[in-house]
């Protein structure tokens, strides 16, 4: 089991306790790339089903050329803690990075699990592609 990086918790308890306002943001991510930055990002609630914070946080990272993740968090607002990623978001996260290291636990059982303990017996959408010809 890997170290739990708090900073990266810090990080998005600050987002998720200064930018989410409302029903439409209340949830924050943070995720550290390969070369050591912080990208966070707010859910964008909406009731067709709007994105998680983890899945806008994916397309931040890519906005700012982030396209290798190490680590990912995601915070709820008023103080919730370190909240785990629901399904969707974790089948993403698997497919977009298989290597990935995910904080998941409540306040003193916090902890860093890779992203394929969440979702044992996967199926990986890439390893099921048919190969371009």
């Amino acid at each position: 089991m890997a170290s739990v990086d708090h900073e990266l918790v810090q990080a998005a308890a600050d987002v998720a306790r200064t930018r989410c306002r409302g029903d439409n943001h209340t949830m924050a991510a943070a995720a550290r790339a390969q070369d050591g930055r912080i990208v966070t990002a707010v859910n964008a609630y909406h009731f067709t089903g709007g994105p998680c914070a983890e899945l806008v946080l994916v397309g931040t990272a890519a906005a700012q050329g982030v396209y290798e993740l190490d680590t990912i968090v995601a915070v709820g607002d008023r103080d919730r803690g370190v909240v785990p990623p629901c399904g969707r978001c974790r089948q993403v996260l698997l497919d977009y990075f298989p290597a990935l290291k995910v904080i998941v636990g409540e306040e003193d059982s916090i902890r860093t699990v890779l992203i394929t303990d969440l979702l044992p017996e996967s199926y990986v959408w890439a390893d099921h592609q048919l190969d371009a010809e």
